[in-house]
């Protein structure tokens, strides 16, 4: 196995201060094992006849908060209008399953009657429909009203296919129950960061993809690996990539290096702009490729860190 350069890899290190710390994963377990050990009522959890923060009325000029909410939970957005006797029948289905669900899953309701924009977005052709956003895009709807039952095994299934790809589901489920969320202590864990500490990115990968591979819910292990992924792929990458990436913008492999070269040399912000605007000009396949590469970047960084959140916030602009 090829051993990388000690002096580079040093150099790197330094550059990386601030943004890929293992360290900071710890941190990150306790503050979600802090939010775990809360119970529902200390959080500021409502009364069930109150208003809920989980259900929310939602006009086109809001709706961009449906988008960026989607980055960590769910949304589920109810199609209404105040005329439909089915859409009458469903809603307060939906506002139970959310009150119940505590933070797992959003309900936001939107009035056609007031923003029929919305309804043209998601090409409503009936009254209510129901559409799942996660991650910034539509991933289920039904349309008509549903038995309680059905709901409650349609969205289980959601949050099933979810719940590794959204980490504020866990965080919501664990809260709701009272049960920590697992920091796991143990020799692999060790073996891991030993190996990332001594430059063998490969070993520590390994490691990591061990644990998931039998623990795939494990959110400090996914956190590490990705962590570990960057940091052996900037080594591999020559600053003159951004001056490549810059005179070829249609280059996707050239804006996703350069992205990685700008985070490691501190410019956090000027690499996720980077991406947000190459989201904004591909589609498809492409633009899937780069928002799940800029999302990926911002697990190298607290989630409350003021570049991610205000990176995200563009990343739902650019998506809708």
């Amino acid at each position: 196995m090829t051993r990388p350069d000690p002096r580079k890899s040093a150099a790197l290190s330094a550059a990386l201060s601030g943004a890929v710390d293992l360290g900071a994963l710890k941190a990150r377990a306790d503050a979600a094992r802090q939010r775990a050990a809360t119970p529902p009522s200390a959080a500021g959890a409502p009364a069930a006849e109150g208003p809920s923060p989980w259900v929310l009325d939602v006009t086109e000029a809001t709706f961009q908060s449906v988008v960026e909410r989607s980055l960590d939970v769910p949304v589920v957005v109810e199609l209404t209008a105040s005329w439909s006797p089915e859409a009458g029948q469903l809603s307060p289905v939906l506002e139970k399953a959310a009150r119940a669900a505590g933070g797992a899953w959003l309900l936001a309701r939107v009035d056609l009657d007031v923003s029929p924009r919305v309804g043209q977005v998601f090409g409503v052709q009936s009254v209510p429909t129901v559409v799942a956003v996660a991650a910034g895009q539509p991933v289920d709807a039904f349309a008509g009203p549903l038995p309680e039952a059905e709901f409650t095994q349609w969205i289980n299934r959601l949050l099933d296919a979810l719940r590794d790809r959204l980490p504020g589901i866990r965080a919501a489920e664990a809260g709701r129950t009272g049960e920590p969320v697992a920091e796991p202590e143990d020799e692999r864990f060790t073996a891991a960061e030993d190996a990332f500490e001594r430059g063998d990115f490969a070993a520590a990968e390994a490691a990591y993809a061990a644990i998931l591979a039998t623990e795939p819910g494990n959110a400090e292990a996914k956190a590490a690996l990705a962590q570990v992924r960057f940091t052996a792929r900037a080594e591999g990458l020559s600053p003159d990539v951004v001056a490549k990436a810059d005179a070829n913008p249609d280059d996707l492999d050239a804006q996703l290096a350069a992205a990685d070269v700008e985070l490691a040399t501190q410019e956090v912000e000027r690499a996720f702009k980077r991406l947000v605007d190459t989201v904004r000009r591909v589609y498809g396949d492409d633009r899937d490729r780069v928002r799940e590469h800029l999302v990926g970047l911002f697990e190298l960084f607290p989630p409350d860190d003021e570049r991610v959140t205000k990176a995200r916030r563009n990343l739902a602009s650019a998506l809708y």
